[in-house]
């Protein structure tokens, strides 16, 4: 009789569960740096297999699965939501609302975290259920606070590394908007490093109709959210992956006053650390520029986030896409995964100088006419075929890592 596979421990029931579980957690996402009602359901799933368990940073928690001698493998799920208003017609939408810097605010697990939950514990309960089919010792990090760039950097400062075995890689995926049965990896920088700042043109206000006794911001910041603009269309090599986005703006309470301030929000990604400095220079010496042409005062910067390098190693990359062209197929994995958005990651492996595997898979079922992008409120993933996805590209990967 040959020996039991982690394949083979993927089976209908446990895919019903996983489901269930997605449907769970899709009902009611948690903000960024408040997951405590979702990391106490995942808690309590460790707690039930037999894990040893810890809680590391705020809202996270890391089980640590031990079956004899072997590797040891990190995996990686992140946990939090988006305030985003879903509007996606599903019977199990979220309505739930949290409170953001004051304000009642709508959630969404609309990047897709609530996949990764779902297939995460699909795998953990397989492996533990499993052990005649593989060795070693297996740790699963719950993440919070993926999208506010502080969960990883918040569970290194917090001793994780300290508190559980170190690993040999560090294991990652993330559904995306592709069919279901699609895996996307690539080799080296697979997404760009994240900055986010919030900026205040200081002005002096005035009333609506004498407007040569203000310095306007809202004039300033127009001009200066224009400009900025041209860092991509005339500072940047096209062939550099460069995005510089304001996605907030705020000034004034009425229409026939001059505030004395304006606020907005800049998000930029960039390929790699040496792009990233240049960029961010041409942000500061562009509002500083336009600043002092309308007379303000010098603007003030804060740092909102930084994420930091997604760095997949090249060998240990390829190990983990041949794991996966045997279980899709070749022709259903992608080499060229190279994508502008941010994650937080990379900052796990490169903590200790351990390899980084990370991976896409796909969100919905073939033949669909529409596949909404992560971070829409219409962004929807097909639960069963998207989790059915991932868990099938877990096992193959974590069965290739582990010894068998």
């Amino acid at each position: 009789m040959s020996a039991p596979t982690l394949r083979e421990a993927w089976t209908a029931d446990r895919l019903d569960t996983a489901v269930r579980d997605y449907i769970h957690f899709h009902r009611h996402p948690e903000l960024s740096g408040q997951e405590e009602r979702t990391a106490a359901a995942i808690r309590e799933r460790l707690v039930a297999l037999g894990l040893e368990v810890h809680d590391v940073g705020t809202h996270g928690v890391v089980g640590v699965l031990r079956n004899g001698d072997g590797p040891v493998v990190a995996y990686r799920a992140d946990i939090d939501g988006l305030p985003i208003s879903e509007d996606t017609g599903l019977d199990y939408a979220s309505t739930d609302t949290a409170v953001l810097d004051g304000t009642q605010v709508p959630t969404m697990h609309a990047c897709g975290h609530d996949t990764h939950i779902a297939v995460a514990l699909a795998l953990l309960g397989a492996l533990a259920e499993s052990p005649a089919a593989w060795s070693g010792t297996v740790v699963w990090i719950f993440q919070p606070a993926e999208e506010t760039a502080a969960g990883a950097a918040g569970m290194i400062a917090d001793g994780l590394w300290d508190r559980v075995p170190r690993p040999t890689v560090v294991l990652g995926q993330h559904v995306t908007a592709i069919a279901a049965g699609q895996v996307s990896i690539g080799a080296g920088n697979i997404m760009n490093l994240g900055d986010s700042w919030r900026i205040t043109i200081r002005g002096r206000g005035a009333h609506g109709a004498k407007p040569q006794d203000s310095i306007d911001p809202i004039v300033i910041a127009a001009h200066t959210i224009v400009r900025l603009q041209t860092i991509v269309s005339r500072e940047t090599d096209p062939a550099h992956p460069v995005v510089v986005t304001v996605g907030q703006i705020h000034a004034g309470l009425k229409e026939n006053i001059i505030p004395d301030e304006a606020v907005f929000a800049l998000n930029v990604r960039t390929p790699d650390t040496v792009v990233r400095e240049r960029v961010l220079d041409a942000v500061r010496r562009i509002v500083d520029a336009e600043a002092a042409a309308g007379g303000a005062e010098p603007p003030r910067f804060e740092s909102i986030s930084h994420f930091p390098r997604c760095y997949n190693d090249p060998e240990h990359a390829e190990v983990a896409a041949l794991a996966l062209d045997e279980e899709f197929g070749g022709a259903s994995v992608s080499r060229s995964l190279r994508a502008t958005g941010s994650e937080d990651v990379g900052a796990l492996a490169d903590a200790i100088g351990v390899p980084l595997v990370f991976w896409m898979f796909g969100a919905y079922a073939p033949g669909r006419e529409t596949m909404p992008a992560n971070h829409s409120p219409h962004f929807a993933p097909d639960g069963r075929e998207a989790v059915d996805t991932g868990a099938r590209a877990g096992l193959a990967v974590l069965g290739r890592f582990l010894a068998t």
